[in-house]
């Protein structure tokens, strides 16, 4: 019984515990919680890695907890797949996305114009700019001059215009931004502009004309302006609430960063030529298994890469063709014809390969020109030695002993027999010879030799 005070405490303090858990979880505690805002950091191209950041990181923010989300961006734009599916998201997010041109330089330009449009709230930081959003498609054919003239219509008769695919893609692109402008109450007459003329507007500007909605030097000035505002999210009324609120910055996973490495049209070049190889290597000669294993690796992560890219299929059979071609050549020499046409159809279709406007998209003349330059000279080097070897003399067979010479054994009238290179042989002649008598080999006619007196010796 000396003891029961000392348990009676330790209850105390257990059960005090457990009033302090419980307050430190309790509602009040979880307000605390709300005053959060996720920072995603959208730099550079607009690409698959980027649109898989944003989707995942809109993932990762609690849906009761976040007061908002806020896409610092800084783009020279990017795909319109890959735009498209981030403007996907934002739509669809129950938080306020609020997108944030920054810091001072920074731009909004093509694909990033379209985010700010479809985001909740656009905020822009000083001297920084957005706009430039026409689509360019590479490879359209244009109307020449000569079809221009034999289509006009004759005097008198109006002309009827016929939409060419560059006319559908930009209406196609003015009717989806008018469409995010109408959403959001922002200036679509402007957005239009932007599309069809390629305008672009300064951070003041584009708070004058109604595109943006708010000025902010930095993340903390943007919370500062946007506490009170409100905004409509999903069809309902959302009041920021964002004084003294807690930036939690997002970043992106392996998976993300992964993906923005091997959907770098460079590595994903050099990821399919070292796939195509690797496995070229391990199959003419079996048993390596380096070759093979990293082959297979690259070719799959190439594929991969492709299937988020832009592709142009027909871009890559041309090269596949022409890496045949140019094996073609080093197993079967056709004096370079092989070689040279495998050179010129990987060339045409690494060019075509990635189908987009996008110069971080493209794929680099430096790159593809060094391959086709190693190449070269390759098979340069390969129709050298062939041309060399068919030159060479003959050092296995019989017919190695073609123009070397011999000594008579014995002879009777044009036939007898020769020691050549230590073997002794039948052989015949127009002439006959005495025995020691050294003689030339002119050809062979089954096993027998035929000869003629060597003029070198006698």
């Amino acid at each position: 019984m000396a003891h029961a005070p000392r348990i009676t405490g330790m209850r105390s303090a257990f059960f005090a515990l457990a009033i302090v858990t419980a307050l430190l979880s309790s509602p009040g505690s979880d307000a605390q919680e709300q005053n959060a805002a996720y920072l995603l950091d959208l730099r550079g191209p607009i690409g698959p890695a980027t649109s898989d950041y944003v989707h995942r990181g809109l993932e990762k923010v609690p849906r009761d907890k976040g007061a908002l989300i806020i896409l610092q961006i800084d783009t020279p734009g990017g795909l319109d797949t890959s735009m498209r599916s981030i403007i996907q998201d934002i739509l669809q997010s129950p938080i306020p996305v609020v997108s944030f041109v920054a810091p001072s330089g920074a731009r909004a330009a093509s694909a990033g114009t379209y985010i700010m449009y479809a985001s909740h709230v656009a905020v822009m930081a000083p001297a920084t700019n957005l706009g430039a959003a026409t689509p360019v498609q590479i490879g359209v054919p244009q109307p020449s001059p000569l079809e221009k003239e034999n289509t006009k219509q004759p005097p008198g008769k109006k002309e009827k215009a016929h939409p060419t695919m560059t006319d559908k893609i930009v209406n196609d692109a003015v009717a989806y931004i008018r469409s995010l402008a109408q959403l959001r109450g922002r200036n679509a007459d402007w957005a239009e502009k932007a599309v069809r003329e390629a305008a672009s507007l300064s951070a003041e500007e584009a708070l004058k004309a109604r595109v943006i909605d708010v000025i902010a030097t930095d993340v903390d000035d943007l919370l500062s302006k946007l506490s009170g505002r409100e905004v409509v999210v999903q069809g309902s009324a959302h009041r920021l609430q964002t004084t003294g609120v807690r930036v939690q910055p997002v970043d992106p996973d392996w998976r993300t960063e992964l993906l923005g490495i091997i959907t770098n049209p460079n590595i994903a070049y050099l990821l399919l030529l070292a796939g195509v190889f690797g496995l070229i290597i391990e199959f003419t000669s079996p048993g390596i298994a380096i070759p093979g294993v990293v082959g297979a690796i690259s070719l799959l992560l190439a594929l991969y890469a492709f299937q988020t890219l832009p592709t142009n299929y027909a871009g890559l059979a041309l090269m596949f063709f022409g890496i045949a071609l140019m094996i073609g050549e080093a197993f079967a020499p056709s004096f370079g014809s092989l070689g040279i046409g495998g050179i010129i159809a990987f060339v045409i279709g690494s060019v075509m390969l990635i189908d987009t406007d996008t110069p971080a998209y493209k794929i680099s003349w430096a790159l593809i020109g060094s391959f086709a330059v190693v190449s070269a000279v390759f098979i340069m080097m390969m129709m050298t030695l062939v041309a060399k070897s068919r030159r060479r003399p003959v050092v296995s067979g019989p017919e190695h002993m073609i123009g070397d010479t011999g000594q008579v054994i014995d002879w009777d009238g044009q036939t007898g027999r020769v020691r050549v290179q230590g073997e002794i042989w039948k052989a015949r002649a127009n002439e006959a010879f005495v025995a020691g008598r050294r003689v030339r080999v002119e050809r062979i006619e089954g096993l027998t030799l035929v000869v003629q007196p060597d003029a070198n010796r006698s």
